[in-house]
């Protein structure tokens, strides 16, 4: 139970962008499309980001691309997460979202680990080319400006250890008029192992005037917390940390509205959250699609439970919704929470990589202005 928090009236001021509650949803592929980001939304206040998806896709008007850019009805802030290593590209691609499709926030990412990302110069690969990501973010700020819409930027430490990039990244996205910079507190190397780095997004707090958003190990609203406090952030982006849970954004809303929080749902108020976001996957996508897309999050809601491996593989092949209210049905709903997955990590971890991979001589300047790597019309990754 969390009862005490940094400021009982915390909130999140993106330029012009108000949020009620210092969170946000971190894009995850294939995870945050609109009707997780519904389902997230109906539990508590926050900034919820659409999947990422790629500049030069959105430009060249790719099918896959704008399939992603789809929004829930009730989505009255919408804000999109873009990919691109050519300025040009990301300034159209920003302006298109703004005049096309009203997004009220862009977020840059500059923090992707995937190697088929970063080989391109790409994620958290393009922060070491100072001049180039001081490109791309002022094409995409002064192509936002007219709209009034904020552009934010998303980072790791670093590639490695020994090339780190987010003090650089900070004053340059202060510099170039971003509203804020997400840090997750891994390096490029480290991808989702071993443990954030809060130090570090401390001391880019003390190094920059714009807000600094804190990303990484956030389990629990009392990790939110203390992150906050010992890091001196304006807010926390969340990521892993949801995934078959929700009402996380419930507890974080009451946390840092300064109410106690205690959600233990028994796994019959899982079962029903379980449905909830099966019958929204199903009106975004259709039945049979929006089925098979639910199909990956079972294990993530059941982790813990009681529940046979045979129940688990039904479920995790389920083609409808009236199959899927048969086999919920034969889940315990007495069942209680299983307290021992509190504080736990959740989804992808693996191990560090030995290298990162780059492009051939990337590493011999840390300037790389005008030098962006050619990228695809469509990634699927997520940062």
């Amino acid at each position: 139970m969390v009862t005490s928090v940094p400021s009982p009236t915390a909130t999140l001021q993106l330029g012009s962008l108000r949020v009620p509650t210092p969170v946000v949803l971190a894009p995850m592929a294939g995870i945050t499309n609109a009707a997780y980001r519904r389902l997230c939304a109906e539990q508590g206040a926050g900034l919820y980001v659409c999947e990422m998806i790629t500049s030069r896709g959105l430009v060249e008007g790719d099918a896959v691309t704008r399939s992603m850019l789809v929004f829930d009805d009730l989505e009255s802030v919408r804000s999109v997460q873009l990919y691109g290593t050519d300025p040009v590209y990301v300034g159209k691609a920003a302006e298109i979202l703004c005049a096309e499709y009203g997004v009220a926030h862009i977020d840059l990412n500059f923090g992707c680990p995937v190697p088929k990302v970063t080989r391109k110069g790409g994620g958290g690969a393009l922060p070491w080319k100072r001049g180039l990501l001081a490109e791309i973010l002022e094409s995409a700020v002064r192509a936002a400006a007219p709209y009034d819409v904020p552009v934010t930027m998303k980072t790791r430490l670093g590639l490695d250890e020994d090339h780190l990039t987010y003090l650089d990244a900070g004053r340059i996205a202060q510099e170039t008029g971003a509203a804020a910079i997400a840090l997750h507190g891994r390096t490029v190397a480290q991808a989702y192992s071993g443990q954030a780095d809060w130090e570090a997004i401390g001391e880019l707090v003390r190094h920059v005037d714009i807000p600094v958003l804190g990303n990484g190990d956030i389990w629990e609203a009392a990790d939110a917390l203390r992150m906050v406090a010992e890091t001196g952030a304006a807010g926390v982006v969340v990521g892993r940390g949801c995934l078959g849970r929700p009402w996380l954004f419930r507890d974080l809303a009451a946390a840092f509205a300064g109410e106690s929080v205690a959600t233990l749902p028994t796994l019959g108020e899982v079962r029903a959250m379980m449905r909830r976001h099966a019958e929204l996957l199903a009106e975004h996508m259709g039945e049979e699609r929006g089925c098979k897309e639910f199909r990956k999050h079972v294990s993530w809601y059941l982790k813990g439970f009681p529940a046979g491996s045979t129940l688990r593989h039904a479920l995790a092949l389920v083609d409808s919704l009236a199959t899927l209210d048969v086999l919920l049905a034969e889940l315990d709903p007495e069942a209680p929470f299983p307290v021992g997955e509190l504080g736990t990590p959740r989804g992808r971890q693996g191990s560090p990589r030995k290298r990162v991979v780059l492009p051939e001589g990337w590493l011999d300047d840390t300037d790389g202005s005008g030098a962006g790597i050619a990228e695809e019309s469509h990634e699927s990754s997520g940062g």
